[in-house]
């Protein structure tokens, strides 16, 4: 059985009720919701979450809300592994053995479908326990620079001061969009960023963070445009 994960708290402070926010016409749970829904890889999509309104509006976009999140589990220091294990082990107790689990993030609108499938079969191809997305930096991470307190700038890896753009490692960054697992590997937290895991790698105008003001209305932006290009 392939179960898909979706964590909603209801608590997020830097935009208010940003889980069920109105996204480009849908709250932007439901974009997650619909993709995980459409992609037809899942017994069960289930939103795990401790608010009663999130709790609903996920179950009118078709998720299933079959528990609410215990307040352990629902603060700003509880990370998502540990969601998802809460939320397989309910799963295995009242629907029976889970084989993957797919932990999917309620502000996600740029997840599309076949990137869903795309990532399971790629965990599979490659014998991996982990899959998840990925996207590359717009610039070479190796011209970083830093700025002390005094205001001086000098670089972190000043040895590739004279190197070509073109002659240094491509970087990736976490897409933040969703991460594959199979059972074991969700029941014990394995991290993503080992060599338990394999990626996906997605075009940059298909990522975008969203935990400001500033990030909402730039994702809106982008999403718009890209939706257009579909």
């Amino acid at each position: 059985m392939k179960v898909a994960v979706i964590p909603a708290r209801g608590g997020s402070k830097r935009i208010p009720r940003k889980n069920i926010k109105d996204f480009c016409g849908k709250p932007i749970i439901a974009w997650s919701i619909e993709a995980a829904k459409t992609s037809k890889l899942f017994e069960h999509i289930i939103v795990s979450t401790d608010d009663v309104e999130i709790a609903e509006v996920a179950q009118n976009w078709g998720a299933e809300v079959p528990f609410m999140r215990p307040a352990e589990l629902s603060n700003d220091f509880v990370g998502t592994g540990a969601v998802t294990k809460h939320a397989i082990e309910w799963v295995v107790e009242h629907y029976g053995e889970i084989d993957y689990v797919c932990t999917i993030y309620a502000t996600a609108p740029f997840i599309k479908p076949n990137d869903l499938v795309a990532g399971f079969e790629r965990m599979v191809k490659f014998n991996k326990s982990i899959a998840f997305t990925v996207t590359s930096f717009p610039f070479p991470i190796q011209r970083a620079i830093r700025i002390d307190e005094s205001g001086n700038v000098s670089m972190f890896q000043p040895e590739h001061l004279m190197t070509r753009s073109q002659d240094l490692e491509p970087a990736y960054h976490d897409a933040g969009q969703f991460y594959w697992a199979n059972f074991d590997a969700a029941l014990h937290e394995i991290p993503a960023f080992s060599d338990a895991s394999v990626a996906l790698i997605l075009p940059r105008y298909q990522v975008q963070d969203i935990d400001t003001p500033e990030d909402w209305e730039r994702a809106e932006l982008m999403f718009s445009a890209w939706r257009q290009s579909l």
